[in-house]
């Protein structure tokens, strides 16, 4: 990993601390950046979204995909956590703590955005970090790329749906076209571009795949760095205000996240996975698509909303629990469950 990518807790806390303190100093700015919409999409953040996802896409090999009925198990593990179970305990969590166990603390409009952006979070399956997950519990990498590319065909067509069932059970009034229109814009078109760009480089020389994507690489962590400040610049006076939320959007997502790793660690060792494929699998079906959610958050309810605001704050959590996470799986030199 390079200096970007190791140190991307870093990055992210350097943001949160730059973006409450340039939205108290200069609230004007921000006030103007959330003006730049068309179509409810804020074409500041569009940009960073697009500069975070471009690279991702242009490392999926979409031919890997053909192979990857050879051993089934660790797929289905994988799409059974992410499609099955991930979503629907995500919806469940946000409404046991923000309507029953946080209920007399937070007004009930804005819980129900702060349970909207986790539900957006836990129905978007992680996409570019489980490379750099899976690398660091040397995980089979042609397999992590199997499992990845098939969860973002599914995505593709699964996301809009789901959320827009879960947002719903939550008496939250979805705009299908906006939802629908964000997936098109972060998902679909970004694919069709990673793709394009991929098939130009590989004619071109059969190393300059990896060469391209090292040198934009991070232009991801930028992106996302960008992104934070301004989202944590609109939510400063919140923050301030109540800081106390930011835990409160925190506790049922670091629950979510160790109970979705355990249920899929069981699984594993249900279906006798070998580890260095059972490592990976766990942690995709843990880690989120957190760009995507935030993109959606944003496109449907604001910059300045409590959804977007808990997708940020799934951003900050992320890094430091799937570290966590490898290093559990780390633990398990050992692992052999067909043994």
């Amino acid at each position: 990993m390079g200096i970007f990518e190791r140190y991307l807790t870093v990055w992210v806390g350097l943001g949160i601390l730059a973006g409450v303190g340039l939205g108290l100093v200069v609230p004007g700015l921000f006030e103007a950046i959330a003006a730049l919409e068309v179509a409810q999409v804020n074409l500041v953040v569009a940009l960073c979204i697009w500069v975070m996802i471009y690279p991702m896409m242009v490392q999926i090999d979409w031919a890997a995909v053909r192979n990857a009925g050879e051993r089934p198990r660790g797929l289905a593990l994988t799409l059974v956590v992410n499609w099955l179970i991930k979503p629907f305990t995500m919806a469940a969590l946000g409404v046991v703590f923000f309507q029953y166990v946080f209920a007399p603390w937070v007004e009930p409009d804005r819980a129900s955005e702060y349970i909207a952006g986790m539900i957006l979070l836990g129905v978007a399956p992680c996409t570019a970090m489980v490379f750099v997950w899976s690398q660091l519990v040397r995980g089979d990498p042609g397999y992590t790329l199997v499992q990845v590319s098939v969860n973002d065909l599914i995505m593709v067509f699964a996301f809009a749906p789901i959320a827009a069932f879960l947002l719903g059970v939550t008496d939250i009034t979805v705009p299908w076209e906006t939802l629908v229109l964000s997936t098109m814009l972060y998902v679909v078109l970004p694919l069709l571009a990673g793709i394009l760009t991929r098939r130009s480089l590989q004619q071109a020389d059969r190393g300059a795949v990896e060469a391209f994507t090292a040198r934009i690489k991070p232009a991801s962590v930028v992106g996302l760095t960008v992104t934070v400040v301004i989202l944590f610049g609109l939510q400063a006076g919140t923050i301030v205000a109540q800081p106390l939320v930011i835990a409160m959007i925190a506790v049922p997502l670091v629950v979510q996240s160790y109970g979705i790793f355990a249920i899929a660690w069981a699984g594993a060792s249900w279906l006798k996975l070998p580890r260095e494929i059972a490592g990976p699998a766990c942690l995709i079906g843990t880690s989120n698509f957190f760009e995507l959610a935030v993109a959606v958050a944003i496109s449907l309810f604001g910059l300045g909303s409590g959804a977007a605001l808990a997708t940020v704050v799934g951003v900050l959590v992320e890094v430091p629990v799937m570290l966590s996470l490898v290093a559990l799986v780390n633990r398990s030199r050992g692992w052999n469950p067909a043994r």
